[in-house]
């Protein structure tokens, strides 16, 4: 069976045949003459894959696409999220549990520790669902994509061996020192994200562009050393050796020194020996942070963002290719229709304006971007769509996206028409933000004026009686909003949901105070009446009332346009995210098997202090500055929990110093590489990354305000995506490429 079919490449006719193929299991054809079905299925599926960028690259049969539809629906892929999640959750309850209150060694009471099988029941049970995926997933592509496929053949070795760890831990009842497969658990996150897939590959790349960087910050961390070393030597004088002792006493505690400097954590302490003993010895610091500092690490950020930003545009550009790829796959299936049900030898260049509509009908896409283009098809009053025609369909896609609100409610009579024009003009909802914020200026009159009293001294029912005032206005407000905009355009806007939510729980409170106390609060009791006391219900009225002063964002041009731009990096940059939320987790659970139960409490200390006595004294003496003056207890290896928040305290680098020297003093000085290695990838790495990626998007966002028709207000709910970040700088792929492209799918056997 052989069919034609013809693509223009600059004006010229190319054509291209598809030719029917049996391989050893099934027979894969693109075009079937008697099933008109097949066709509505291939170009929907192939549209779909065009959508989410997907490859086009597997198979086609119709038993195929249904399981790969069934694989791509929600049910199955928010249950395989479900399935991750579960299996990464498993580090919290699993030994060392961070069942506890606290994680300060001095006061955790011993935490629940599992039975042996029950985790690893989860475990199993999630590694079988992941067996499952592999195995649809390979079956889809194919045996030559399979091999062709990296990433598929590391995820099974990674569930091979994790199963047979698995089998280990059993074999040792739940004993065993080391679960490596601890470590293998964030790929399981890793190998489910396309975009984090590719941001990974970036990242690999770009690593090697910023050695030399890296060298050089290298070479000047280390002759600095040797200069301080050789200023700060050890003297006669005994007074004048406190720098000396302090921080270079040594190499490796000099080379600590410095480049605990290069983050600024630990100074002016650093300085201040040798400061106080000679003020020209300050020449030193100053052109050691100057160079290394603010020009070396911030050079580092730049050739980082450079480097990672033209990898990422090359991704994104592949990730264009996949879209057309996949739109004319689907053009030139519903060319064979075409021509099947005509019954010509003919090539078919042009499709039917209903076969389309017919088509996209089906195509699981967000409505207001299928409104759009069945809109735009319908245009074609000729009842004929062309290939380059279909593909411009679907830059509906790449456009700005605003919500449509539902039209107001039409009123007969004139005195409500005013009524409504009133109550849905802007200047309604600005005397609301300025009754918000009175409302939040008695609030913290209220607060400076009983800070220092004692709760049984408050004036609880006088603030809770101005707070019912506000209340009520609240409460009429949403009402008139509603009367203006009806129920449907009311919630049509982010901020009106927002702002009848939290008005309507502040109606709850407000209910249940009159119910315990009466109004007015002539019975009040500074002890607990019922669950809560009257101050305690106020308090909580307070934070909801502060809370909904939120509500001002979107009136605020600039800060609208901020907070749109950070929901932006939530939704759509979830990838750059995900890698952050992989290095923790291995570095954590790295943590935890290289230090746990290193630091222990002052043996005085946990035989006096329990959990019911936080604040109790106990008499043992510590150096200034170190872990143990500061109470840094809470901060430990562990438990998973613990490590995590200890990992966020280093990246942000204040007083990491402290946690270097209390680990190389507790365990070995080699721990210093792990926190060297730490702070290198999250700090100097991924957090400058991520900061110039929110740069991108903000100064994106701030550009297309000030060169767009499109209103303020629309333009912060006008959603962002990494391909519209850097769709200016995309190119269109060719014809040629195009159709050279959809020549080698694997499961279409073409010939030219």
């Amino acid at each position: 069976m052989l069919w034609i079919v013809h693509g223009y490449y600059e004006g010229t006719p190319r054509s291209m045949k598809f030719t029917y193929t049996t391989t050893q299991s099934a027979a894969y054809t693109m075009i079937q003459e008697d099933d008109g079905d097949l066709y509505m299925q291939q170009a929907t599926v192939f549209l779909e894959d065009a959508v989410q960028y997907r490859s086009i690259n597997h198979r086609v049969d119709s038993k195929s696409l249904r399981l790969y539809s069934w694989y791509y629906s929600k049910i199955c892929q928010w249950g395989l999220g479900a399935t991750i999640f579960v299996i990464l959750a498993v580090a919290f309850v699993e030994k060392p549990s961070s069942l506890t209150v606290t994680s300060d060694i001095r006061y955790r009471n011993a935490a629940w520790e599992p039975p042996c099988g029950l985790t690893e029941s989860i475990e199993m049970v999630c590694f079988l669902i992941f067996v499952a995926d592999v195995s649809v997933k390979s079956y889809l592509i194919g045996w030559e994509e399979f091999r062709k496929n990296k990433w598929l053949k590391a995820y099974i070795f990674v569930i091979a061996f994790s199963i047979l760890d698995w089998m280990v831990s059993l074999g040792l009842h739940c004993e065993e020192a080391v679960r490596v497969r601890r470590l293998l658990r964030p790929f399981f996150l890793l190998q489910n994200s396309s975009l984090m897939k590719k941001t990974l590959k970036c990242i690999k790349r770009t690593v090697p562009e910023i050695t030399s960087v890296i060298l050089l910050l290298a070479v000047h961390l280390c002759l600095f050393t040797m200069f301080g070393m050789l200023l700060f030597a050890w003297a006669k004088d005994s007074n004048g050796n406190t720098e000396w002792q302090a921080y270079f006493r040594n190499l490796p505690d000099s080379l600590t020194s410095l480049l605990v400097l290069l983050t600024m954590a630990n100074n002016p302490d650093v300085m201040i020996p040798a400061y106080s003993k000679n003020r020209f010895y300050c020449i030193f610091f100053v052109l050691f942070c100057g160079f290394g500092t603010y020009f070396l690490i911030n050079l580092l950020t730049a050739v980082i963002y450079n480097q990672f930003r033209g990898y990422l545009l090359i991704s994104i550009q592949t990730s264009l290719l996949r879209r057309r790829l996949g739109i004319r796959a689907a053009f030139e299936v519903m060319c064979c229709q075409c021509q099947s049900v005509a019954g010509i030898n003919e090539h078919v260049e042009n499709v039917n304006t209903e076969m389309v509509l017919k088509i996209l009908q089906g195509v699981h896409i967000k409505p207001f971007y299928k409104e759009a283009i069945i809109q735009k098809a319908q245009q074609y009053a000729d009842g004929s769509i062309s290939a380059n025609q279909f593909q411009k369909l679907f830059d509906e896609l790449d456009k700005d996206t605003i919500k449509k609100h539902p039209p107001k409610p039409e009123y007969q009579r004139v005195f409500l028409q005013k009524l409504q024009f009133i109550f849905s003009h802007q200047y309604f909802s600005l005397a609301g933000n300025v009754v918000a914020l009175a409302n939040i200026i008695c609030i913290c009159a209220a607060l400076v004026i009983e800070a220092d009293k004692a709760v049984s001294e408050h004036y609880d029912y006088f603030l809770g009686e101005i707070n019912c005032f506000f209340i009520v206005y609240y409460l009429l407000e949403m009402m008139l909003k509603i009367f203006a905009f009806g129920f449907k355009g009311y919630v049509s806007h982010s901020s009106n949901i927002f702002d009848g939510f939290v008005t309507v729980l502040l109606l709850c409170l407000q209910i249940t105070i009159f119910a315990m106390y009466s109004f007015p609060h002539t019975q009040r009791d500074p002890d607990v009446k019922g669950l809560m006391s009257l101050w305690e219900v106020v308090r909580l009225v307070n934070i909801l009332i502060v809370f909904r002063f939120l509500r001002i964002i979107p009136n605020i041009k600039l800060m609208a346009l901020v907070a749109s731009s950070l929901l932006d990096l939530v939704k759509n940059l979830r990838a750059f995210a995900g890698i952050l939320v992989v290095v923790y987790y291995a570095f954590a659970v790295l943590g935890v098997m290289l230090f746990e139960g290193v630091i222990t409490a002052p043996g005085n200390m946990s035989a006096v202090v329990n959990s019911s006595a936080p604040n109790t004294t106990v008499n043992y003496t510590a150096t200034c500055g170190t872990y143990e003056q500061l109470e840094y207890w809470p901060n430990n290896f562990d438990d998973f929990a613990a490590t995590l928040v200890l990992l966020y305290n280093i990246m942000v680098v204040n007083n990491w110093q402290v946690f270097m020297d209390a680990f190389a003093r507790y365990s070995t000085p080699w721990s210093k590489l792990y926190f060297v290695a730490w702070w290198l990838v999250s700090s100097v790495m991924w957090v400058n990354l991520f900061v110039a990626l929110i740069l991108e998007n903000f100064i994106h966002k701030w550009d297309r305000i000030h060169h767009s028709s499109i209103s303020g207000e629309d333009q912060a709910e006008c959603q962002m995506t990494v391909q519209s970040m850097f769709r200016e700088f995309l190119q269109e792929p060719t014809e040629e490429e195009i159709l050279s492209k959809l020549e080698q799918h694997p499961h279409l056997n073409t010939k030219r």
